[in-house]
């Protein structure tokens, strides 16, 4: 095992994550076998539907983690920009490249309101987000009275905007992913910012007495998550069409999960961005397992919830052994 974990190429991508990769590969044989019909590009490209919204989420969230901070608004709040966005767009005729922006601004109203009340006014992370996650929902079903909202389907006008999820069959999507989280590694590992985000989990007294300005990289890892989950609902909506007031919780779980299963620490200071778009992938290849089998919601909330208590006991375990 010592010299498995010494190879240059498991040094390298990380040995929990190559761990990761082989549950994948493990997950996916066993519902190739078990699940009469599981094997074939349909059932793929459904898998990668959910992955690229939820990987959005959970590439949000994982700046603001490394912080040391959490946001238990992403769903809800990602809910709420595409129910406003495309309320706009089929009430009031808004074009579907502004209905876009919209949800991107949307997003990013709830990273700078989020971000602010942390950082400036010293609020916790987790009353700032549960609070958002109520406002999030309240202003969604407000916007749009309380009704649904359906984009526009391919090959209706406006519907040529489903491209970022799928051409004649090839998921364009998962370019568009792996650019954006390609992207955010170097934001995260090769910019001041990033640095100072990383640091600010690791010791943040440290840091401002340092004479860094915490606060405004504090806010800003809030920022970049907004601006991501205003970007995740556009996927979102690609992929499923229709958007219901109310809900959105459940991916709170699954981003946060595939986050922490990838390598990124819940006390902050360690982050993954490779780890967590292999944990996106892992969780969203479960979740179709899951509905493959027959098994409804309630079970998918049950192996989440647990998931995500597994990969903090081995986050605080692994940070115990190395202190």
């Amino acid at each position: 095992m010592e010299k498995f974990k010494q190879n240059p190429i498991v040094r390298k991508i990380g040995f929990n994550r190559v761990v990761l990769i082989g549950v994948l590969i493990a997950m996916y044989i066993v519902f190739c076998v078990a699940i009469h019909g599981f094997v074939g590009l349909a059932r793929i490209l459904d898998t990668l539907n959910y992955v690229y919204f939820l990987g959005f989420l959970s590439l949000g969230v994982t700046f603001v983690i490394a912080t040391g901070g959490i946001d238990f608004s992403i769903g809800p709040v990602m809910f709420c920009c595409a129910l406003i966005s495309g309320y706009c767009l089929n009430m009031y005729g808004v074009p579907i490249g502004a209905s876009i922006l919209i949800s991107i601004l949307v997003g990013l109203a709830f990273g700078l309101f989020n971000g602010y009340l942390v950082a400036y006014w010293s609020v916790p992370a987790f009353i700032v987000s549960m609070a958002s996650m109520n406002i999030g929902k309240g202003i969604g079903a407000v916007f749009t009275k309380t009704q649904s909202v359906s984009w526009p389907m391919q090959g209706t006008p406006g519907g040529s905007f489903r491209n970022i999820v799928a051409v004649n069959g090839f998921p364009t999507g998962i370019i568009i992913f792996l650019a954006a989280a390609f992207v955010c590694g170097i934001v995260l590992y090769n910019t001041k910012a990033g640095r100072y985000i990383l640091c600010l989990g690791s010791n943040r007294e440290a840091v401002r007495l340092s004479g860094v300005n915490t606060k405004k990289w504090e806010m800003l890892a809030y920022v970049i998550c907004g601006l991501l989950v205003g970007v995740a609902a556009v996927f979102f909506v690609a992929a499923y069409t229709t958007v219901q007031p109310g809900y959105g919780d459940q991916y709170n779980n699954e981003a946060i999960a595939g986050c922490v299963m990838g390598g990124t620490s819940m006390v902050g200071g360690l982050a993954s961005i490779l780890g967590t778009v292999i944990g996106v992938v892992t969780i969203s290849l479960l979740q179709e397992g899951i509905l493959a089998f027959g098994l409804g919601k309630d079970i998918q909330l049950i192996v989440t919830g647990i998931i995500v208590i597994v990969a903090v006991y081995a986050d605080v375990s692994a940070r115990r052994k190395k202190n």
